[in-house]
This record gives C-alpha cells, structure tokens and sequence, in this order.
C-alpha cells in the first residue's frame, strides 16, 4: 500500500485534482496543464522548504485559490470562449475532426427528437388517443422520449453491446410493466406507477450516461449533476416554448385562425417529448453555461428552503398539529424532501472537494437536519395510520420511500458533521450519495412491478 506522504501518493493527489479540472468546461486541456505546472512549482518550492509532500500539497492547492475564481481568471483573458460556447456545438473546438464530430452530434440529436416527437403520435395509429385514453399515456410517458435521450448518450459514449442490451432489456420491461397490469383511472396504483415509472427509466439513462465508467463514483456524480442541469435546460426551454406558444395562438386568431388543435394534440405533447432529448444534449454541448448558473440557485434557494423547512418546524410544534398524510399530502411531502436531497445533490456535485468547510456547509446541515426531522415527523403519520386503517399502495409506497429518504438524510446528516468537523473527507459524501443510486432504482422498479398485484390493483 501507498504511503500517503510519498511521491507516488502526491502523484495520485494531482492526478484526482486534475480529474476535477477537467470537468469544468471553460478550462481547455491547455489551461489544465498550465494550472498543473503551476501546482507543480509551487509543490516543488514547498517540499525544498522542508514540508511533506502532503503538507505541500494542501498548501499549493489552497494558494492557488478555488476553482471557480480560476474559472473567471480565463474566462477574462479569453472572453472569446464564452461565445463559442454559446453559439458552437463544439464547445470552442476549431480542428477539423472536432468540428466534424459535433456536426454528427448534432445531426444524431436531431434524429433522436424527432424519434422522441414521433413516438407520442404513434399509438395514435393502433387506436389510442392523448385526449381519451389517459391511463396509456400516463403510463408510457417515459417510453415516449427517455430511450432516445438514453441511445444519444450511448452513442456519445461509444457504449459496448453488453450496454445496449442492458439498455434495450431494461426499457423493454419498463413497457411491461406500463401495460400489463389492468390499472383503471381511479386506481392508486395507476398513480404510483406514472409517479415511479419514469424515476426508474431516468436512472436507466442514468446506465448510458456512465456507460464510458460504469464503476467510478465520479461519475455517478457526474450523472447526478446531468440530471439536475437537463431539468435547469428542459425549465428554460418550456419557458420560452410558453411564449412561442402564446404568440402563435394570439397571431393566428388575429387572422380568425384558430390554432387550438394543432398546439393542443401536436405542439405541446411533440414538442414536450423531443424538449427532454434536446436538454441532455445542451447539458452535453454546453456545460459550462449552467454550470455556472446552477450553484448560484442551489446557493439562493438553500438557505430559503431551510427558513420554510424551519418555520414549518416551529408551527407543527407551536399548534400542536398533525401531519395529514393522504394521498396529495404525501406526494407534496416527498417532493419536497427530494428538493431538499437534490439542493444537497446539486451542491455536492459543484462543490470544490479541497476546499475547507464553510458558512455554506453548516447552512446545509441545518437544512438537511431539518428535513430529517420532517422526514420523521410524516413516517411517524403514515406508521400510525397503517396501524390504525391498514395500508393501501400509495401509503406503503411512500413508507418504503421515507425510509429510504430518513437513512440518506441521516447519513448525509452525519458525514456533514464529521466533514465540518474536519474529521472526514469531503469525498466521504460523494460516495454516499451515488451508492444510493442503486436503491432508488430498485425501490422505483419495486414499486411499479410488485405493488400493483399485491394490492388488486386498487
């Protein structure tokens, strides 16, 4: 084993540093080797000075200052690259085989919108209608769209056939499970298979997205951070189809053309689909723009959701209330506890894991601690209710969920302690996050294929 304070270790050091480098988009492979010579120096002037390796490198790295005011000092001498980014597929490529590798890029992408766009019209061809059968599209909405998102990924990837069939088989039982089971419109378990369907099938992207490394945890994290900036992209691009939408409507009927159908049964429901396609692929394009957007909404809204999350806290306690755990109450709780999870996810994944804690980092304890809380408070509710009244799916499925969310939160809880303590690594977190992963998976795929038997399919 490698001693922690030998060259070999110090190489392993600089070797994860650049590892976390090179994920930021505004920096080019050049900047990183010219960041790294620096360190280098610095690490060199440090250890002739007489400090351990260790020793020298923690002080290189903290006077090099953080990453994101590294990330400005080039942006400011090469101002140009921010518009390339914006406006070029390639990110700031200009080579010839860059430059033909993003056109395929983009011209796959479009095929596979387009494929996204045509598979919500398609049952329409065997009898099945968007505005008369609900149950079918509530259940396959996921199948419309997230498998060509997953085949863009996969060819981006360059994912082997042992993938692709993973893949294929996974999706193949995702249609199963969306239309075997008999679920009618006022059925519960129709509803918690539309809610964990589609959680099951994004973490099945999830399989192409790190299809290159399928066992790093970095990029598990990556994938993490994906999923956040396609929702940052697919927000922005609904926003702005809402103004398309609401310019064609209001121009065509100034001419007594009423567009209702066209947007309502081709617009919308196309446009929706191909959206999801097209956010994975700007993630991939141009990362760097929203990452720089993204940590400063975790940043603004983490310390707003604590407030709300604290007051909350405070009323249940001052009023002496219970929790109403019915069915909208506890589809509201959860979101709101997978908020919470995805402002720590989100931060964890922008954070520079060699920089000290902080102010930010004990405001995300209390955020953390008081979704705990209210975690306990609603597993408490739905306990007693299920001991009093039985249980019915959505009940035993968001039981199951809590829990599952009550031992994150802890553990995050703990691992955010010790850190800000200074008596674990940052890293520490990282892995605790992305080996949940897999149990949200296998909870999702649970619920959709055993619970709707178990229960009649009530």
């Amino acid at each position: 084993m490698t001693a922690p304070d030998s060259q070999e270790g110090l190489e392993a050091q600089i070797a994860q540093w650049r590892q976390y480098v090179q994920r930021r988009r505004e920096l080019r492979t050049t900047d990183a080797d010219e960041l790294e010579d620096h360190l280098r120096g610095s690490v060199d002037e440090l250890v002739a000075a007489g400090l351990s390796h260790d020793e020298a490198f923690l002080v290189a790295v903290k006077r090099m200052g953080s990453l994101d005011e590294l990330s400005r000092e080039f942006a400011r001498e090469h101002s140009e690259r921010l518009w390339k980014q914006l406006v070029l597929t390639g990110a700031g490529d200009t080579g010839t085989v860059a430059d033909s590798r993003s056109r395929r890029t983009l011209w796959v992408m479009i095929g596979c919108a387009a494929g996204a766009a045509a598979s919500i019209k398609v049952p329409e061809l065997f009898g099945q209608h968007l505005g008369d059968d609900g149950v079918f599209y509530a259940t396959n909405i996921g199948l419309f769209t997230l498998p060509w998102l997953a085949g863009f990924l996969a060819w981006r990837r360059q994912a082997p056939r042992v993938v692709l069939a993973v893949l294929a088989a996974l999706f193949a039982l995702g249609a199963v499970a969306a239309n075997v089971y008999p679920l009618g419109e006022e059925s519960q378990s129709l509803v918690i298979t539309t809610i964990h369907l589609p959680i099951a099938l994004w973490l099945v992207v999830g399989v192409a997205y790190v299809a290159d490394d399928w066992r790093s945890p970095r990029r598990h994290m990556d994938f993490i951070r994906f999923t956040g900036e396609v929702f940052v992209y697919f927000v922005l691009i609904a926003l702005g189809g809402g103004v398309l939408v609401a310019f064609m409507f209001g121009t065509f009927e100034a001419i007594g053309v009423k567009p209702d159908t066209f947007i309502g049964q081709w617009l919308l429901p196309c446009g929706a689909m191909a959206a999801v396609v097209v956010a994975g692929w700007l993630v991939e394009a141009k990362q760097s723009v929203v990452e720089n957007i993204a940590p400063v909404l975790t940043r603004l809204f983490t310390p707003l959701f604590t407030a709300v999350l604290l007051a909350f806290l405070v009323a249940v306690g001052v009023t002496s209330s219970r929790i109403d755990v019915e069915r909208e109450a506890l589809i509201l709780f959860d979101l709101l506890l997978v908020v919470v999870l995805g402002l720590l996810l989100y931060s964890i994944s922008a954070r520079d894991p060699f920089a000290p804690p902080g102010g930010f980092d004990k405001l995300q304890l209390a955020l953390v601690l008081s979704a705990l809380a209210i975690d306990a408070l609603v597993l408490l509710e739905i306990t007693g209710r299920v001991t009093e009244y039985g249980t019915t799916p959505n009940k035993a499925a968001a039981l199951g969920e809590n829990v599952i969310l009550l031992v994150n939160l802890a553990g995050s809880a703990l691992l955010l302690w010790q850190f800000i303590r200074r008596r674990r690594r940052f890293a520490a977190l990282e892995r605790w996050q992305t080996g949940h992963l897999p149990v949200y998976a296998a909870w999702a795929w649970i619920v959709v294929f055993v619970f709707p038997p178990v229960f009649g399919y009530v």
